[in-house]
């Protein structure tokens, strides 16, 4: 029977590869998952009001439909959220999404049509490929400098056709720990107003930063076509409730957009609302733990980039966020990154994702590792690496 090329054509690298763990699983090797940016699975937790919310919510009858907007006190919170951060929004400018996937799978196919080319950042997270992809679009990657934390603006500009729709951001960066600074991000804006392009900021790891502040998109905005993806995966510890929200700014250029995209919310009826009432505690209640699970990332952060580095035939930029790390390979005996990362884990257990599964063009010849486990098992997944690479 027939299969469409359009999903025949999807691919999501960091979980395709746990097929390949599986089967050495089966061999009696035990496996070190550093290929998931998953910080409920590695023991972090949402804080216990915010858990008590969701079986309140629960037990007190809130297991209806809500509207396909999202409810509305929250749309409010987030609202506050993003306007601390430098947009200028009220709760009519924010739908809630199930999860960033959703919100950014309705985001592509509202502007993207056969032949459409959405700009991505090099490397870049995988679904923004493959939803590109998807919608019958083309993605093209930029080059960003991983060292500086840098985009490549003369890159971009050369890059931008008749076809461009859109410039995708995510800052911090999946998988790199990217994090743009304020100049940058005001450049793109330009760029982007020039070419009449939409502007996709994801911002997830908005929160989870090490040694600068934050500066969000909102704050350089204006009144351009920017559109924010955001959620409560990564910094609040919610990943498998899968809850998440975009934001529109006040943009005149994005009024078709705002009055044709929640079409797409009102079809697939509404996001789970018991986690809504959870999420809502997320931003009311106590933040204290937010600093705590930043600083444990840090310490892991500093501990994988510092034994990296002393690996011979590796290098590693410094992640300014996310909790990523994404090691250069500079001396591969295999033909490739996915062949490196398919023989470390077969030879030591350790599952790591092939850059290459992040963009050809910017990925290859790197690895992405994950740095949510214990310092304990960091610490031998690292020296497991240093053994294969010295063989």
């Amino acid at each position: 029977m027939k299969v469409s090329k359009k999903v025949a054509g999807v691919e999501y690298a960091i979980r395709d590869i746990v097929l390949a763990a599986r089967k050495v699983e089966q061999r009696g090797i035990k496996v070190d998952y550093l290929n998931i940016g998953d910080p409920v699975q590695f023991g972090f937790q949402p804080p216990d009001n915010v858990k008590e919310a969701l079986i309140n919510a629960v037990k007190q009858g809130n297991n209806f439909y809500s509207s396909s907007e999202g409810l509305p006190e929250l749309r409010e919170e987030i609202a506050k959220k993003e306007n601390a951060k430098g947009l200028s929004i009220t709760s009519d400018d924010i739908l809630i999404t199930n999860g960033v996937s959703e919100g950014l799978d309705m985001v592509i196919s509202s502007i993207v049509e056969e032949g459409d080319e959405v700009l991505l950042p090099g490397p870049y997270y995988p679904p923004y490929a493959s939803y590109v992809r998807l919608h019958g679009g083309v993605p093209v990657e930029f080059a960003v400098d991983l060292i500086n934390s840098t985009p490549d603006i003369e890159d971009i500009k050369s890059k931008i056709t008749s076809k461009t729709v859109a410039i995708c951001l995510i800052s911090p960066n999946n998988p790199t720990g990217v994090v743009f600074n304020e100049s940058s991000l005001r450049q793109l804006v330009e760029i982007a107003n020039q070419h009449n392009l939409y502007i996709i900021c994801d911002e997830i790891y908005d929160q989870i930063v090490f040694d600068e502040k934050f500066v969000g998109i909102g704050k350089v905005a204006g009144d351009s076509p920017v559109i924010i993806l955001n959620g409560f995966s990564k910094v609040h510890l919610m990943s498998g409730w899968r809850i998440g929200y975009i934001a529109f700014n006040q943009s005149p250029k994005l009024e078709a957009l705002r009055e044709n995209l929640p079409k797409l919310a009102r079809v697939r009826i509404a996001t789970n609302l018991p986690v809504q009432y959870a999420a809502l505690e997320s931003l009311r209640g106590p933040q204290g733990y937010i600093a705590n699970f930043v600083s444990e990332c840090k310490k892991r952060r500093d501990l994988v980039v510092k034994r990296l580095n002393s690996i011979s035939g590796l290098s590693c930029s410094n992640p300014k966020g996310s909790f990523y790390a994404f090691p250069k390979i500079e001396n591969n005996k295999y033909e490739t990154d996915k062949e490196f990362v398919t023989n470390l884990l077969e030879s030591q257990g350790v599952l790591t994702v092939h850059g290459s599964g992040f963009g050809e063009k910017y990925g290859s010849g790197y690895f992405r590792l994950v740095y949510l486990p214990s310092i304990e098992v960091l610490d031998s997944a690292m020296t497991k690496i240093e053994k294969f690479v010295s063989q």
